[in-house]
């Protein structure tokens, strides 16, 4: 992508994300807005954007964030909302491990409480150590925390999938946490 496409990927994010009143769009009960609207709004604000150009960013989003609906006339983003969405995911069983990277300085709080969703519907978790700590330097200095998942499954958490991939969940618990370096080795 370049600087453009990672711009206005940027923008679509916190739109279909965070505020879509911000470019005055309104998502339904299950985070879809009109193709067609959302173009136009976002043009309204400094962007050239056509539908064969927001093709491309949602094909070539490295983190596939985006999805349209059959008829390319919806899109929505896959998951990382701060408002209230059904994404329509059904409970799936998970992987027995799952990682979730971080920064460094919010270790002490994670080791207290667990880790949880913040300002977000899901705590987003990684299925390999690579897209963990990717998502950990996002921060800061990383460090990944596995999550002992199936245990979790066991003990009744609710896992699911989203359509990019990352697995969602509402809390991990202190108790299914460990830390892991970037070989996949534990630490103390």
């Amino acid at each position: 992508m370049n600087k453009k496409e990672v711009a206005t990927s940027k923008f679509l994010s916190l739109i279909l994300r965070h505020v879509p009143e911000r470019i005055g769009i309104e998502l339904d009960e299950n985070g879809w807005a009109d193709t067609d609207l959302l173009i136009q709004k976002i043009n309204a604000h400094n962007y050239e954007l056509t539908l064969d150009m927001l093709k491309h960013i949602v094909d070539t989003n490295p983190k596939k964030r985006f999805a349209f609906d059959d008829s390319f006339k919806k899109i929505r983003a896959n998951q990382g909302h701060s408002i209230t969405i059904e994404l329509g995911l059904r409970p799936e069983v998970p992987p027995d491990v799952l990682y979730h990277g971080t920064a460094v300085q919010y270790a002490n709080s994670i080791i207290e409480q667990g880790i949880k969703k913040q300002n977000r519907l899901h705590v987003h978790l990684s299925k390999d150590i690579e897209t963990a700590k990717s998502v950990g330097q996002r921060h800061g200095k990383p460090i990944l925390f596995e999550i002992n998942a199936l245990a979790m499954f066991k003990d009744r958490f609710d896992f699911f999938l989203s359509e990019n991939g990352v697995w969602l969940t509402d809390h991990v618990p202190a108790q299914y946490l460990r830390f892991v370096n970037f070989k996949g080795e534990f630490t103390k």
